[in-house]
């Protein structure tokens, strides 16, 4: 059900929305305040964020706003993305939207936004419509959070993996290995079942790449690195002996679990590929 301001909105957005207020510009993050809008709280403000990641902050939330998230870059590929919010978990404010050619669908409700889980949807669903929830005192009140544009393999979160727990087929490795936020030989230390999601502690004794800090360092003369790498609950990850050749995404700071075949096996795959001509990239395998 639409609230009365959400109704009284919709017509004037169907009949002209290019003619309300805009803000335009090619930026990652975006920071605003509601109280531009006081006195023409009917104005509903544009925002263009054109980056595969940034932030957006909305203080003192009045009226809505229509946040539209693209790539900076158009290809055939931009269809298949998915866009994944994680709010903050001090947002408050209002309740979020996807609007697709002025048709809302509710994603995110104010109270849910606190709980600061990761929600993910397809590039190709709308437009974020904010609509902020009438309060008595709107001086608390401050929607935030941060945005990723990802591939639909790699969203972010225990309910929205691609597939997460089906092992991946020799093609998928080999790209893995080129493409993925982080690359590492090592092993499981331990496995952590936590409310929603598997915590896997790793030893690693080659970091191949890391996209930012996931896995640190014991110390200029330990040739070791240690980690925790998330896999959904329903995967039922278990500790085994032996080295792994973990590949992943990194999301909102954290690592989640892609292709991870034993390195014994992705060994005997580069290889075959390496004398057949069809790896994608060269790994020092040394």
């Amino acid at each position: 059900m639409l609230t009365p301001m959400l109704a009284s909105l919709l017509p004037l957005l169907l009949l002209f929305r290019i003619s309300f207020c805009q803000y335009s510009s090619d930026q990652c993050s975006w920071k605003g305040s509601g109280l531009t809008h006081e006195g023409h709280t009917r104005d509903v403000e544009q925002v263009y964020l054109r980056c595969s990641q940034g932030s957006l902050q909305w203080l003192y939330p009045t009226g809505a706003i229509i946040v539209n998230l693209r790539p900076n870059t158009v290809s055939p590929a931009t269809s298949r993305l998915s866009v994944c919010i994680k709010p903050s978990l001090e947002s408050s404010g209002t309740n979020i939207y996807l609007d697709r050619n002025g048709k809302l669908r509710l994603l995110l409700r104010e109270q849910d936004q606190a709980k600061g889980k990761v929600h993910c949807f397809g590039i190709q669903e709308g437009a974020l419509f904010i609509e902020a929830v009438p309060h008595m005192d709107i001086s608390r009140r401050i929607t935030a959070f941060q945005y990723e544009l990802v591939s639909d393999r790699h969203k972010a979160g225990p309910h929205s993996l691609s597939a997460p727990c089906q092992p991946c087929n020799d093609a998928e490795v080999l790209l893995a290995v080129c493409t993925n936020d982080f690359v590492a030989r090592g092993s499981i230390r331990n496995v952590d079942q936590e409310e929603e999601h598997s915590s896997v502690t790793v030893e690693i004794s080659r970091l191949y790449r890391q996209k930012t800090q996931v896995f640190v360092t014991g110390g200029v003369r330990v040739r070791s690195w240690t980690g925790r790498i998330k896999m959904p609950l329903h995967c039922r990850v278990r500790s085994g002996e032996g080295e792994f050749l973990f590949t992943g995404a990194v999301r909102f700071g954290e690592a989640w679990m892609g292709c991870a075949p034993r390195y014994k096996d992705f060994l005997r795959l580069y290889h075959e590929a390496q004398q057949q001509g069809t790896n994608p990239c060269q790994v020092d395998t040394n």
